[in-house]
């Protein structure tokens, strides 16, 4: 049976949508599988990674991880069938390569073979790099004792590298979210073809449940410190989420060597897991019309043909990329909005698309927020740590001069966020001057 999403705005509607959602793998709970993700894989061949996985927390803090891993043989992809186990794969490998590169006192600049090469081989097959993403962490990284992945409090992560319940609780905050912004994908989708039939009472209605959704959203956001402690996360959960790409300082000057299934070595510089990888928030710029400028690289990189939020979209799974490219080719609603006019309806319409922006943008500025606490207050911690990692480099002065924090996306992180959420902003005073004009 095809997964179905919640009903639109118009219960009249046809299941057209519905089909086209299903055909880009966007379930019932949006972005997140239908079902829950596997907990392991079924064949007993793989409990060689298994085994480690579960033990993963207790030999990162004996810091014999590396030892643990490079014990391993190599395993063939050829007893993975369904998809489901593919993505499990690519959780296990993602948790093991990650443990195997920040797991010591140095970062490793190499990948055994025993783990790059089936990496290399589940990610191709899934169409994503060989990376810790955000699909890793968190959309195929939980469990929930329920059926309902919107109660936060139901929900577990499968893997941590801390074995912490703070780092559990991080990464399912952004899983409750996605679970609860899933109604509004139809919603919006459907104001986008209401446009062709200026249909204003109906992208009215659907702007303005925009706006309860994201305070349902920011809701879920300020839950983060109930359980999820800033120097926890700061110092034991951050530095294992960071990629190879952007972190000379932390010990990865080239990135990290990868071999291949025929023996070919290959540096990669790749971006770590961050909520930027989330298709439901681009999904929301993308209808709205919030354009993005930045290349996310460092407050002195020159700005790139291509943009941050459209290069990360290869950092998701490959339906969810097209999907949101599918969209992009549509227009958005700031297009609409935009048309000359002065009718009761387009004046509507323009107050609720202003809406809109300013919640994303309220939602944005709470992420600073969470982004104060948990990672500038304490960088400013001079505390000397063994391991070099994203934390250490993080918290260590440049030269006596103020150093620009990165992210884990590899990102210049307060410049890149300040001017996310500004462009946000922006897009509803760009509304109000063309009314002006």
């Amino acid at each position: 049976m095809p997964s179905r999403t919640q009903p639109p705005l118009e219960s009249n509607e046809d299941t057209s949508q519905y089909n086209l959602l299903r055909d880009y793998s966007v379930s019932k709970n949006g972005f997140l599988p239908e079902q829950e993700p596997l907990r392991r894989l079924p064949s007993s061949y793989y409990n060689p990674w298994e085994t480690v996985l579960d033990d993963l927390p207790s030999l990162i803090r004996g810091k014999t991880i590396r030892k643990a891993i490079d014990g391993i043989q190599l395993l063939s992809t050829g007893k993975l069938h369904t998809e489901e186990e593919w993505r499990r794969a690519y959780v296990v490998l993602s948790f093991l390569a990650h443990a195997y590169i920040w797991g010591g006192d140095n970062a490793s600049e190499v990948l055994p073979p025993a783990i790059s090469i089936p990496f290399l081989q589940v990610s191709e097959h899934l169409k994503i790099p060989p990376v810790a993403t955000y699909a890793a962490l968190n959309l195929w990284n939980f469990s929930c004792s329920g059926s309902d992945f919107e109660d936060l409090d139901k929900l577990k992560a499968l893997h941590t590298f801390s074995g912490t319940d703070d780092e559990s609780w991080f990464f399912m905050v952004s899983v409750a979210m996605e679970a609860q912004g899933a109604y509004i994908i139809p919603v919006m989708f459907q104001a986008l073809e209401a446009v062709q039939h200026r249909n204003y009472p109906m992208i009215v209605r659907a702007l303005d449940e925009f706006v309860v959704c994201i305070g349902k959203l920011a809701k879920l956001l300020d839950r983060m410190d109930e359980k999820c402690d800033p120097m926890i996360f700061y110092y034991h959960i951050r530095p294992f989420l960071a990629g190879s790409k952007n972190m000379g300082a932390a010990g990865l000057p080239t990135g990290v060597l990868y071999q291949d299934g025929d023996g070919a070595l290959s540096w990669k510089q790749l971006r770590g897991g961050s909520n930027g990888q989330s298709s439901l928030i681009q999904f929301f710029d993308i209808v709205l019309g919030v354009e993005h400028t930045s290349s996310g690289g460092n407050a002195t990189s020159p700005k790139k043909a291509t943009g941050f939020h459209e290069e990360i979209r290869s950092y998701m799974p490959i339906a969810h990329k097209e999907f949101l490219e599918y969209l992009s080719r549509m227009g958005s609603l700031k297009d609409f909005v935009n048309e000359p006019g002065e009718s009761e309806g387009q004046r509507q319409l323009r107050q609720s698309f202003r809406n809109a922006t300013n919640a994303l943008g309220d939602f944005r500025n709470r992420h600073m927020q969470i982004v104060t606490r948990y990672i500038i207050i304490p960088s400013r911690n001079r505390s000397q740590i063994p391991m070099v990692n994203l934390a250490s480099a993080s918290s260590q002065p440049n030269q006596g001069q103020q150093k620009e924090l990165t992210g884990t996306g590899g990102t210049a992180l307060i410049p890149f966020l300040k001017q996310t959420r500004d462009e946000t902003y922006l897009a509803g005073i760009q509304t109000q001057q063309s009314v002006v004009q």
